[in-house]
């Protein structure tokens, strides 16, 4: 299906571009949402008439993103979540757990613009893209800890995944120098007795 788009859309073109599309991604996406027009000598007429209403309406939306990506610059967006000894956490953070953090911390940050190529899993600091118009994206922070003091110590540069399994370690190592101890002491302390 050709279609004439009405804003940049990624991978197909730019506004007034006409491209050929298939006819799902038309029906279902470009021309519910507004982004494209089918093309025949109607709408093409229709789209030269308003062009420039369209091409200020997207500068003006364009200009809006930018200025939402100025306070963006540098955000960390602190998730606490529940995680196992290694850092596996119990479910994960997906696109719209960033979003709501992102509006709880008072920005305007669409579900749809967050970018993440899967779900984060373990605990850690992230880098997560996020598209505020189609030419406007910026990459954020998402610092994933299970509680606000492993976050500020993750965001100082501590890996709290490798500290916990050191932790781990030291204390297996204690528990079997313990019993190493205590098969000793009883071996010891048994031939005297029967003698």
């Amino acid at each position: 299906m050709q279609v004439i788009l009405l804003e940049r859309v990624d991978n197909l073109g730019g506004i007034g571009d006409e491209v050929k599309v298939k006819n799902g991604f038309a029906r279902n996406f470009l021309l519910p949402q507004g982004k494209a027009l089918m093309a025949n000598d109607r709408n093409r007429a229709r789209f030269e008439r308003e062009r420039d209403a369209i091409e200020a309406r997207n500068a003006e939306a364009r200009a809006a993103a930018e200025a939402e990506s100025q306070k963006l610059d540098g955000a960390v967006f602190v998730l606490i979540r529940q995680a196992g000894d290694t850092g596996q956490l119990y479910g994960s953070v997906t696109a719209r757990d960033v979003a709501d953090a992102a509006e709880a911390a008072g920005y305007s940050v669409p579900r749809s613009g967050v970018r993440l190529d899967k779900p984060i899993k373990a605990i850690g600091l992230y880098d997560v893209a996020i598209r505020l118009h189609a030419e406007v994206s910026i990459t954020v922070q998402a610092n994933v800890a299970r509680s606000a003091e492993e976050a500020e110590r993750q965001a100082k540069g501590e890996d709290i995944v490798a500290s916990l399994q050191a932790a781990n370690q030291a204390l297996a190592e204690e528990q079997a120098g313990e019993l190493a101890e205590a098969a000793a002491d009883r071996a010891a302390e048994g031939p005297a007795e029967e003698e």
